[in-house]
């Protein structure tokens, strides 16, 4: 439920329209990753979440591919403590993100090297 939740939100505040975020079942080109300020992220499970926010940022395309996912207590490293943290890290991507779109605050997750991160065109096909 907190996963549909977490996407419902951030398709909302993001303005973009994924069935999910957040199984961390990922594939990036290597432009994408040489394009992204990626030292920028977190070093816990909100680093794919916070990957896709750059991404969706800089308007780069994103494909789906359907993967059923079942969280059982074998199949994953996260605890509720470490869940909790992991959605809280979510919801403040998720409204920094808006709030640097909207220009009423700057996060360094959506800066390169100082500078800000500026969709282009090109990048928006």
């Amino acid at each position: 439920m907190a996963n549909r939740f977490l996407t419902a939100f951030q398709n909302l505040l993001m303005g973009h329209k994924l069935s999910e975020y957040h199984t961390g079942y990922r594939a990036f080109s290597r432009k994408v990753l040489e394009t992204l300020p990626l030292e920028e992220n977190s070093n816990d499970f909100v680093f794919d979440n916070q990957m896709l926010a750059q991404a969706i940022y800089l308007g780069l395309r994103i494909g789906e591919v359907t993967c059923p996912t079942r969280y059982t207590a074998e199949s994953s490293s996260i605890n509720f403590g470490r869940s909790v943290r992991y959605g809280l890290g979510v919801l403040r991507t998720s409204v920094l993100f808006r709030l640097d779109k909207l220009g009423w605050h700057h996060s360094c997750i959506f800066s390169a090297n100082g500078r800000r991160l500026i969709p282009t065109p090109e990048r928006s096909r």
